[in-house]
């Protein structure tokens, strides 16, 4: 709740001053006529933020908000009251996040807050913009259920993807730990040993067999200088990524990336076809939808290219001439997005498009980890191929001299 810092006179004419909590400049207004004659200076104090360094990175996850949006829309077909609902949904809560974001919510809506500006307020860093403006979208058009019943069908897909990224990226992550930690066991612990044993024979050694031994001299003595130095690196690169011109000039090199390129791409193209087809069906303005669905796009360079035509269709063009002026967003979406407001089934289009993508990423993405683990699988070979030579040449190399 807002808190306003007031100067105001006693009816004998004495001056005062203190701080209040009240919904409204209106609401504070009243409250201290209750005691004081006149108010002289009203002002809104900013509330400071919790010192919590890791506030800006948490989320609360796709799958807890299907749930409550899912709860919501049961619990508001049955009619109770809005309070009461949110009081409800905040006890069903698993994440303990979310589950004090719906009590600071309850508490706000009973003092007269509108639910969507609370949800701005309380979770503008834990919540999806999506999820706040649809809610605003659903109580300006009086149908409250119909958003949460959308925003359900909206997170529970977003769920599924990662599940299925997560479920495919599994074995592969295992391979890569399992062959991290033999190599370093070999690196570190069985190849000095040989080192010794061909240090005594007093031979010339092949090159694959000095290269081997470099290469454990090096794990042995500088490896933790070269973590450092990678984990400094990334740092670096997350750093630069969140400044405005490092996190575009990033978004466009992911979109170069070959096979990887696409996939950005017909995941942000999906995020925007979802979000635009909930919130419109939702009864937001077009422009307003553009806006928020810009936003949610996490590719920084679409996001702008997306949000570039809002001065266009405010202008009077139609979106689907202005996302033709764009340079990173596919043909298929600017020609589909016309057809759908030249006959009037733009949600509709935007739905079909938004499957498509889907379908597209998910196809894309399991060819690309295909790919991944015979790739694994052949450098895995290749290194062992290496160490075998390195081990064995010297010792042909012994017993043909002999």
């Amino acid at each position: 709740m807002p808190t306003y810092k007031y100067e105001a006179l006693y009816a004998n004419g004495e001056k005062v001053e203190g701080v209040l909590e009240a919904v409204s400049k209106t609401e504070a207004v009243a409250q201290i006529r209750q005691s004081c004659e006149v108010v002289l200076a009203l002002k809104e104090v900013p509330k400071l933020a919790k010192a919590d360094p890791l506030a800006r990175f948490q989320k609360i996850g796709p799958k807890s908000l299907a749930l409550s949006c899912q709860q919501f829309s049961i619990i508001l077909k049955a009619g109770l009251p809005l309070v009461q609902t949110v009081e409800l949904v905040s006890g069903q809560a698993g994440d303990k996040a979310l589950q004090r974001l719906w009590q600071q919510v309850a508490e706000d809506v009973a003092n007269g807050w509108s639910l969507s500006y609370s949800l701005e307020q309380r979770g503008g860093r834990l919540l999806p913009v999506t999820f706040y403006e649809t809610v605003r979208a659903g109580e300006e058009s009086g149908d409250l259920l119909a958003a949460f019943s959308r925003l359900s069908v909206y997170f529970e897909r977003l769920n599924k993807t990662r599940e299925s990224v997560v479920s495919a990226l599994t074995y592969p992550s295992f391979v890569m730990m399992v062959a991290v930690v033999v190599i370093s066991i070999i690196m570190g612990y069985a190849v000095p040993t040989f080192t010794g044993m061909f240090a005594s024979m007093n031979i010339e050694l092949p090159l694959v067999t000095k290269a081997l031994i470099g290469l454990s001299h090096f794990c042995q003595h500088y490896f933790l200088f070269f973590v450092l130095a990678l984990v400094m690196v990334i740092a670096g690169a997350v750093a630069y990524g969140m400044t405005e011109q490092g996190a575009q000039r990033l978004a466009r090199w992911q979109l170069k990336i070959p096979i990887f390129g696409e996939i950005v791409r017909m995941s942000g193209v999906s995020q925007f076809a979802h979000t635009m087809n909930t919130l419109l069906q939702a009864g937001m303005p077009i422009l307003q939808a553009i806006e928020v669905s810009g936003r949610t796009v996490s590719n920084s360079c679409l996001s702008e290219e997306i949000l570039g035509t809002l001065s266009g269709v405010e202008s009077g063009r139609s979106l689907g001439e202005c996302l033709g002026y764009t340079k990173e967003l596919p043909p298929m979406l600017v020609q589909l997005t016309a057809v759908g407001e030249a006959t009037g089934s733009m949600e509709d289009t935007l739905k079909v498009l938004a499957e498509y993508y889907d379908s597209e990423v998910d196809l894309r993405t399991k060819r690309a980890l295909a790919l991944l683990e015979p790739t694994i699988i052949v450098v895995l070979a290749i290194f062992v191929v290496f160490i075998l030579m390195a081990v064995y040449l010297p010792m042909f190399s012994m017993y043909s001299s002999i």
